[in-house]
C-alpha cells in the first residue's frame, strides 16, 4: 500500500510577505483641497452675490454731481469761443507820446544822479470789452542799465477809452560803469541827443459779459531826446506784444 505522505510546509518554507509602514501609500483628500470646479462655483457664488446688492444712493448722487459739472465745463467752454471770436477783442495799445528829460549829472563820476518824466498812453481799441489793467511796471534804460522803475496802480477801461498818466521817475546815485558814463556825455557834447528804452510789462483781464479773461503784455520803447536840463521827446517807437 501506498500511503500518500503529503507533507504540509513547514512553517520555516512559508514566505512572509510584510509591508512596512513606509512602504504603505494610502490616499488621502487633504483637508484644504478644492476641487478645480470650485473656481466657477466661487464666481457664480459672487454674482448671486451681487445681484441682490443694491446702489448705494451716495454714489448715484455722485455720479449725478459730475455728469451735471461736464456738462457745465462743456457749456461755458463753448459759450467762451462763441463769445471770443464774436467780439475777437484785440490787444490794449501803450504809447509814449511825450517825455521830459529834466536832469542829468554824475556826483563823483561813477554815480548817476537824474530825473525823467514819462507820459504814458493805455489804450482800449475794443467797441464792446471791458479792459482791466493789473500788475502794471515800467523801466527805464540807458544802453542796456536800469536806471530806474515805477509801477502804476491798477485801473478799468470802457471800450474805445484813452487814459494819459504821468509817470515820475527818479535815480540818485545810481553807480554806473565808466564806459556808460563816457558814452552819455560824449552823445550830449555831439548832438545833445540821448537815447532811451522803456520797458512795460502789464497783466490785462478782459470782460465779455461773464466771461473773463487775463493775459501779459509785453512793451518795448526806444527814444530819443534832447540833453537836459529842457530834454524833451524828438522820436519814438513802441511795439506791444502778448
Amino acid at each position: 500500500m501506498i500511503s500518500n505522505n503529503i507533507s504540509s510546509p513547514s512553517p520555516s518554507n512559508q514566505t512572509n510577505i510584510q509591508i512596512s509602514p513606509e512602504q504603505t501609500t494610502i490616499s488621502k483628500t487633504p483637508k484644504n483641497y478644492l476641487p478645480f470646479r470650485t473656481r466657477s462655483s466661487r464666481k457664480l457664488a459672487i454674482l448671486k452675490v451681487d445681484e441682490h446688492q443694491k446702489t448705494k444712493p451716495i454714489v448715484w448722487f455722485a455720479a449725478i454731481l459730475c455728469f451735471i459739472f461736464s456738462l457745465m465745463l462743456i457749456f461755458f467752454g463753448i459759450a467762451t469761443l462763441i463769445c471770443y471770436l464774436a467780439l475777437k477783442p484785440s490787444n490794449p495799445s501803450f504809447d509814449i507820446p511825450n517825455a521830459s528829460l529834466n536832469l542829468v549829472y554824475f556826483d563823483s563820476k561813477p554815480y548817476l544822479n537824474g530825473e525823467f518824466t514819462l507820459l504814458t498812453n493805455f489804450s482800449n481799441p475794443n467797441r464792446r470789452v471791458h479792459v482791466k489793467f493789473e500788475s502794471l511796471h515800467i523801466e527805464l534804460f540807458f544802453t542796456n542799465r536800469l536806471i530806474s522803475s515805477q509801477s502804476i496802480n491798477p485801473f478799468t477801461q470802457k471800450p474805445r477809452e484813452t487814459r494819459l498818466q504821468a509817470v515820475k521817475f527818479m535815480s540818485s546815485l545810481l553807480f554806473v560803469a565808466q564806459e556808460v558814463g563816457v558814452k552819455l556825455v560824449e552823445e550830449v557834447q555831439s548832438s545833445n541827443r540821448l537815447s532811451y528804452h522803456a520797458k512795460g510789462t502789464f497783466k490785462v483781464k478782459v470782460k465779455m459779459g461773464i466771461i473773463h479773461l487775463s493775459f501779459w503784455l509785453h512793451s518795448f520803447c526806444q527814444m530819443e531826446m534832447t540833453g537836459p536840463p529842457a530834454g524833451s521827446l524828438v522820436a519814438r517807437q513802441c511795439v506791444t506784444t502778448r
